[in-house]
């Protein structure tokens, strides 16, 4: 080991992260909204930008892709209207009841205690004393609750809310049954024990199944006043001949950054150094933003480009012909790194002739062929399109095993496994072949 000290020349390459390029890094990662965003705050800090609103002209899936029409609208009537929350919509139910002022203060209570899904979160005890009720009484709150709608609010359970529900209908006896005394059984589709100890068959199991899966899990979700937000896509892909596909930039919704010409004279003729120096600092911040936004628009082009280059069978003949695509590959071609496509696709969608998809979508491993290697591969999204297309298309009394759904697809020429359907199944949000299937 050399512990000598001394001094030493080292030549070594190393990027420098400096505020442009960790600028542009942050924008190309943005999806449309978030730019936006970005923008005005950008504004407020810089007096040199000047916003102008965007030509809102959302292409829409199934229209033509002609834009000839460009309104200008006001970007704030996009913003969603307020909605109203599930305890104004209890209050006003409350309201045309008679009760006491003691009453009502109680009853505001449990309804602030209400959280966005209607469920009843309290400690009894610690209730009692905050709110000075008995516990008798308490309950007897509780229930003036659950009476009103939607049905299921109030429970203190998702068996509770199933059965607040239940009780509502007509001919659900079994149902209620079932929920009261099996519900852990009914959930792990132990309906064989359940037929028996109740004394039915599975086909009376299955239509209390069919009327428990009316019921609202959520019942307060739909007063729920959250954000809304809209899928815009940064590109267009439109096919312009048999065997030719052109995809384009989508400047529809970004804001517009312009020169804010009114300080160009204070720039050039006020006296004040320090201010003729601080507005040169924001004139280069002002430069350094248009090229981050030009930088990005010519990176969102080229992945563009290349995606509807390697995946050219999707845009000529749908979905089922997508190819296997890694990031890698795309990066490669394009001369950049793989983090930059990364970036460049996260959270941005491209308008197609199928609809509008998530660039994403368009990279996936591949799944080799169980015939020879001249027949290529399939990607894992079309492993998964065909996967779902097999459980939709099932026989519900006797539904597919994962390993069925391999043997079909080795059978098409796919060399799959069992844990790999299994994967993808649950990527899905398919449940086991035991829990789809249907007693009738």
């Amino acid at each position: 080991m050399n512990l000598n000290t001394g001094l030493w020349q080292k030549q070594q390459m190393k990027l420098q992260m400096t505020q442009q390029l960790s600028q542009a890094i942050t924008i190309l990662q943005y999806s449309t909204m978030e730019l936006n965003a970005f923008l005005t705050s950008k504004a407020l800090e810089n007096p040199l930008i000047q916003l102008e609103d965007p030509i809102m002209d959302i292409p829409h899936r199934g229209e033509s892709y002609s834009y000839k029409t460009k309104e200008k609208k006001d970007f704030t009537e996009f913003v969603s209207a307020s909605k109203e929350t599930l305890v104004d919509h209890l209050f006003l139910q409350l309201d045309m009841k008679s009760l006491s002022s003691e009453d009502l203060r109680i009853m505001k209570e449990l309804l602030y205690s209400l959280d966005e899904n209607g469920y009843l979160h309290i400690e009894e005890e610690e209730f009692i004393k905050r709110a000075n009720v008995q516990k008798s009484r308490l309950y007897d709150y509780i229930d003036r609750l659950q009476e009103l709608e939607p049905a299921g609010v109030g429970a203190r359970s998702l068996q509770e809310c199933i059965l607040l529900q239940l009780w509502r209908k007509r001919d659900s006896g079994l149902a209620i049954t079932i929920v009261e005394d099996h519900f852990n059984d009914f959930a792990m589709k132990k309906w064989k024990g359940i037929a028996k100890q109740l004394n039915v068959g599975l086909k009376e199991i299955q239509l209390a199944s069919d009327l428990i899966q009316q019921c609202n899990p959520r019942p307060g979700a739909e007063y729920t006043n959250g954000e809304c937000h809209y899928i815009v896509p940064e590109l267009i892909v439109k096919i312009i001949g048999p065997e030719e596909v052109k995809v384009s930039l989508f400047d529809g919704t970004t804001i517009k950054v312009n020169y804010n010409e009114e300080y160009q004279d204070f720039l050039e003729h006020h006296p004040d150094e320090e201010v003729k120096r601080y507005l040169r600092e924001k004139e280069q911040e002002f430069q350094w933003l248009l090229q981050s936004l030009q930088q990005r628009k010519q990176t969102m082009l080229k992945v563009g480009k290349l995606i509807v280059k390697k995946q050219k069978s999707f845009f000529l003949k749908g979905p089922a012909f997508i190819q296997p695509l890694t990031l890698k590959e795309v990066a490669q071609e394009a001369g950049l790194h793989e983090s930059t496509i990364s970036r460049a696709v996260k959270g941005k969608y491209m308008q197609t002739p199928y609809g509008i998809f998530e660039m994403k979508y368009f990279f996936s491993a591949a799944i080799k062929s169980v015939h020879s290697e001249a027949d290529g591969a399939a990607s894992s999204t079309s492993i998964k399109n065909e996967i779902q297309r097999l459980v939709e298309e099932e026989d519900k009394k006797k539904p597919l095993s994962d390993q069925k759904i391999v043997n079909m697809l080795i059978d098409k020429g796919y060399d799959v496994s069992r844990r790999t359907i299994a994967k993808y199944r649950d990527q899905l949000g398919i449940s086991s072949s035991t829990m789809r299937k249907r007693y009738e």
